[in-house]
C-alpha cells in the first residue's frame, strides 16, 4: 500500500480528467461567434459546438421573452470542417479509453488494498491504465488544439441557409469547452505518468507469479 500513493492520486486525477473530457464533449461553447446581423440571432452571439450550433432569438415569440434555437449536425453534413469531425471521433475514443484506464487502475488498487501480492495482478494493470490515460489525453489534445487554432485564425464555416448563420463571424473566441478540455488533458497525462511510475516492491515476503 505504501508504494501506491501516486497511483491512488492517478486514479483521482484520472477520474476528474475523464469527467472533464465528457463535459467538454457535451458543451456547445467550443467557438463563440459574434455577428453583426441581429435579425435572427438577436443577442449577436452564436455558439458553435462539435454536435450543434445554437443562438438566442426573439423571433416568433412574445416581446420580452427569448428562446434558444439549436441546429444539430448530422454525419452527412458536408459543410462541417475537418476539425469538428475529428473532435467528434477523438473525444468519443478518449472517453472510452479513459474509462478503460479507470477500470484497470481500480482493479490494481483493489488488489493492493486487499493485500493481494501477486505481481501479475497489480503492476501490469497500473501500466495498462497509464497507457490508456495518456492515449485518452492525446485524443483530447488534438481536437482542442485544432479547434483553438481555427478560432485564433477566425476560420469560417459555410452553414446552409436553413441554419440562419453567417459563413463567418465578425470575430470569434474560444468557448468554455476549450479550457475545460485543456484541464482534462493535463489531468489525464498526469494520471498516466503517475500510473506508469509504479514499481512493484521486492521483499522477502512477496509472492511472485
Amino acid at each position: 500500500v505504501s508504494t501506491s500513493h501516486l497511483q491512488l492520486a492517478a486514479f483521482a486525477l484520472g477520474t476528474i480528467g475523464w469527467i472533464l473530457c465528457t463535459v467538454s464533449m457535451g458543451v456547445v461553447e467550443w467557438r463563440v461567434w459574434h455577428v453583426d446581423n441581429t435579425t435572427v440571432i438577436s443577442s449577436g452571439i452564436a455558439w458553435v459546438g462539435i454536435w450543434k450550433v445554437c443562438f438566442i432569438s426573439y423571433l416568433h415569440i412574445s416581446p420580452g421573452y427569448r428562446e434558444q434555437f439549436c441546429h444539430k449536425f448530422s454525419g452527412y453534413d458536408s459543410f462541417i470542417p475537418h476539425e469538428i469531425y475529428a473532435a467528434q471521433g477523438l473525444l468519443l475514443i478518449a472517453m472510452f479509453m479513459g474509462l478503460l484506464g479507470l477500470a484497470a487502475t481500480i482493479f490494481a488498487l483493489r488488489n493492493v488494498y486487499m493485500g493481494i501480492t501477486h505481481k501479475t495482478l497489480i503492476a501490469p494493470f497500473f501500466l495498462v491504465g497509464g497507457f490508456f490515460y495518456i492515449f485518452a489525453g492525446v485524443c483530447v489534445l488534438i481536437p482542442i488544439s485544432w479547434n483553438f487554432y481555427s478560432v485564433t485564425h477566425n476560420q469560417s464555416i459555410a452553414f446552409p441557409p436553413s441554419y440562419y448563420m453567417p459563413s463567418s463571424p465578425e470575430v470569434q473566441e474560444a468557448g468554455a469547452a476549450i479550457p475545460v478540455g485543456i484541464v482534462a488533458v493535463i489531468l489525464l497525462l498526469l494520471s498516466g505518468t503517475f500510473s506508469l511510475s509504479y514499481r512493484f516492491p521486492m521483499t522477502a515476503n512477496t509472492i511472485m507469479k
